[in-house]
């Protein structure tokens, strides 16, 4: 199998499990929304929003390290054996203090929220042991053993919230119904830890007793894309946190904003599945290979982020209604989810261009000039939401992410491609501008008749059917 076959066939895998878990996602987040008030819906939400910068400093680059490593050690078992140990370890400490702050934080008293994210701490903890597990699907080409073990984890967790929803039979103000619900979640991600694990030992012998002198070299090897990936999340993954900080009316600005979010990420982790599948082989190439591998992926981000973007802004109002209900709505009086989601949808453009540069510096060493820039955009993220927040609540999180993901984009990409020129085939540009096109067309075709929410996943399903027809015929191309 050649490397562009490889890299595809890759995608595919992650790309089906993503579709197949974004689908499951919207019943997911719809049960929640029918199920739980608008208050406790925002715990719900403030709950998962909170954990998202812990979860980062959890991670410290570990997934990114171990890709690379087990790519090219051949003492492949020490290597994953140092990297779950220093995980667990991470894991540990990052969460642990996460809850103990949560039951700190003054505002927060006599809420819900600290017992939420002391049950929902429990699901990026083995998420992200599973993340080691997954490394070696990566580095071996086994991505089927993802899909089953993610989509798994989600069909259990929907059909529990689901049935619970149903015998509530209508909306619950009971804290108890988000207690459970966070619990099955944590279920879920059990199950995916556990088929993870069984299918790792198929492919690498696994030992849960590390070599100590390997740990700190592993730890340092991170340590630039630790400090990237935090200074991602200060900017991007930090405002609803923000807002259950300075809003006293933080459950409900978090309920309408806290879906909008959960969108979004996962619009955003569809760049990071292509990059996280280029990254084993962008080491072993030569620079005219290399300039033409990066070409190739910087127009696939392109047109993923391009037509998650134009979808975002065209479909808002269908695609909330889908994932919620109606009140969730903008009125002429104050402004919705969709109204987010609309204000959000070039940043979804926006992310996959600061991602692209992001692997593209990390992969070159130059990841101070990366830090730098990424902190500029904490920074200025911090002091725009501080501005914004309190006056203008979840849409002056939404004006911050606007500004601030454009500036970056702008910056980095900039840096990118003038320090590292890549290699832009005539074929591959027309592909993507015909792909870009095609998108354009079907979603504005079908959006006039996205009545309600069945109309509405039709729509999706026909869009993930075009989809699929563009990589197989991408992939039989290579």
């Amino acid at each position: 199998m050649t490397q562009a076959s490889k890299i595809t066939s890759s995608t595919l895998w992650q790309l089906a499990s993503q579709f197949c878990m974004a689908m499951m996602s919207v019943l997911v987040v719809k049960f929640v929304a029918t199920g739980l008030t608008q208050e406790l819906a925002g715990i719900y939400n403030s709950a998962y929003g909170y954990l998202q910068l812990f979860g980062i400093m959890a991670d410290f680059g570990i997934y990114a390290v171990a890709v690379r490593e087990l790519s090219t050690a051949r003492n492949k078992s020490e290597i994953l054996s140092a990297l779950f140990v220093i995980r667990l370890m991470l894991t540990v400490l990052a969460l642990g203090s996460a809850v103990l702050i949560g039951f700190i934080i003054p505002s927060w008293q006599g809420t819900p929220l600290p017992i939420a994210v002391s049950i929902a701490a429990l699901v990026p903890a083995f998420v992200l042991m599973s993340g080691v597990l997954r490394t070696v699907f990566q580095v071996h080409y086994k991505l089927q053993w993802v899909f089953a073990a993610e989509v798994l984890q989600r069909i259990l967790t929907l059909c529990l919230i689901g049935g619970t929803v149903y015998l509530l039979n209508g909306q619950s103000n009971n804290p108890m119904v988000v207690y459970l619900f966070l619990g099955f979640g944590v279920l879920g991600s059990v199950l995916l830890f556990a088929i993870s694990l069984i299918g790792a030992v198929r492919y690498q012998k696994i030992s849960f007793i590390a070599q100590k002198s390997v740990i700190p070299k592993l730890l340092k090897q991170a340590l630039p894309f630790g400090l990237a990936y935090i200074c991602i999340a200060l900017y991007r993954q930090l405002d609803l946190t923000l807002i259950s900080l300075w809003r006293p009316d933080f459950q409900i600005q978090n309920a309408y904003y806290g879906f909008v979010v959960r969108l979004a990420e996962s619009a955003f982790l569809i760049p990071t599945l292509l990059l996280n599948s280029t990254l084993p082989l962008l080491q072993n190439l030569q620079d005219k290979k290399q300039r033409l591998l990066l070409g190739n992926t910087f127009l696939t981000i392109v047109s993923i982020t391009g037509v998650c973007a134009m979808g975002s802004f065209l479909w808002a109002k269908p695609l909330i209604l889908l994932l919620t209900t109606p009140q969730y709505l903008a009125t002429i009086y104050a402004p919705g989810s969709d109204t987010a989601l609309q204000y959000l949808s070039p940043t979804l453009f926006f992310n996959g261009i600061i991602l692209y540069g992001f692997y593209v510096l990390l992969s070159k060493k130059q990841w101070q000039s990366l830090v730098i820039i990424l902190l500029f955009g904490a920074g200025l993220s911090l002091g725009s939401n501080m501005t914004l927040i309190p006056s203008l609540g979840f849409m002056g999180a939404v004006y911050t992410a606007l500004i601030v993901q454009c500036i970056l984009a702008v910056v980095i990409g900039s840096l990118v491609m003038y320090k590292y020129p890549v290699t832009l085939t005539r074929q591959a540009i027309l592909r993507t501008i015909a792909v870009l096109t095609a998108f354009l067309a079907l979603l504005w075709l079908l959006q006039p008749v996205l009545y309600n929410e069945w109309f509405t996943l039709a729509g999706l399903g026909i869009l993930g059917v075009v989809a699929l027809g563009f990589i197989i015929t991408l992939k039989k191309q290579h």
